[in-house]
């Protein structure tokens, strides 16, 4: 999942990362793929992995690759270790809110998950 992340980065293309995803055959473990994403946006430090994985994740929710249950599981996993991330990125918390904000806006996540969200 990993790889599968680090590819799409660099190539941006969508379809395949899907495509990849979908072939790995472990639909109960799609919540990696999204810890494994926003830990990306937290870790990153400029604007383009932020919106690249944000689409990402638009497009495996629209097309139901992601199921609620399983961008659910990804999201509280990261609000869980999100005290641990802080440690070693400072501006986790900043950027977590905001990409939070942005996927709740783009309709990926649900509110009460949102409002789940930690902050400092």
């Amino acid at each position: 999942i990993d790889m599968l992340l680090k590819e799409y980065l660099l190539s941006g293309d969508v379809l395949e990362a899907e495509r990849c995803l979908q072939e790995l055959e472990v639909p109960h473990f799609h919540h990696e793929l999204v810890y494994e994403a926003v830990v990306m946006v937290l870790e990153s430090t400029g604007e383009k992995t932020f919106k690249m994985i944000l689409d990402l994740l638009k497009s495996l929710w629209r097309s139901s690759v992601i199921t609620m249950d399983q961008m659910k599981r990804g999201y509280e996993r990261v609000y869980c270790e999100i005290p641990d991330i802080n440690l070693d990125v400072p501006h986790s918390y900043s950027v977590l809110e905001r990409f939070v904000e942005e996927c709740f806006q783009a309709g990926i996540i649900s509110k009460p998950l949102r409002d789940l969200c930690p902050s400092r």
